[in-house]
């Protein structure tokens, strides 16, 4: 069942939490559209997310995905799935704040990892221990995303349409978002 989304609606959270994938099925539930800042910037770019990093250095990727994120909120309302770092940038959370709602997707380390340990399009991973990177990143991340609108619990053992009804469900609780 389509509901009238009254503003854009921000997937925040560390890499692996299921942004995307709930995003897309969240987007679906909602009949609005799906967008991810990660591809846009690919697509723009015309080359992927590490090679960005590698070519052209972390700050000018961030400074091109704060561009990306603005353009992508000043579009109708929809589910904008961004990357893990994006929410850092106060100016991106200040954005966010202005023109869309914050969602955290919350994942436990140990999802996190069992998501994301076989995949080599991380580029924050490319280190001699990539589980305690990802353990540092989710230290210092955490507190910045506590500051979110919403704040869902990511559930390994959730399908990602129930995921998907959840973050539904918390969103019921913002008379400003669906109409």
């Amino acid at each position: 069942m389509a509901s009238e989304l009254n503003k854009s609606v921000v997937m925040v959270g560390m890499m692996g939490a299921g942004k995307t994938a709930v995003g897309t099925a969240l987007a679906k539930l909602l009949g609005v559209p799906f967008i991810d800042s990660d591809a846009e910037i690919e697509r723009a770019a015309n080359m992927s997310i590490a090679e960005i990093f590698a070519r052209d250095g972390e700050a000018f990727f961030r400074d091109r995905e704060s561009q990306v994120i603005a353009r992508l909120m000043e579009g109708p309302p929809a589910i904008l799935s961004t990357g893990g770092g994006a929410f850092m940038n106060p100016a991106n959370r200040t954005m966010i704040g202005e023109r869309g709602v914050s969602v955290w997707l919350k994942a436990d380390l140990a999802t996190l990892w069992s998501r994301v340990r076989h995949k080599d399009t991380r580029p924050l991973l490319r280190t001699p221990n990539p589980r305690a990177t990802l353990a540092e990143l989710c230290a210092k991340r955490e507190p910045v995303y506590a500051l979110a609108d919403i704040i869902v619990e990511s559930m390994a053992d959730l399908s990602v349409e129930a995921m998907a009804h959840k973050v539904r469900d918390a969103m019921a609780g913002r008379p400003d978002l669906l109409g």
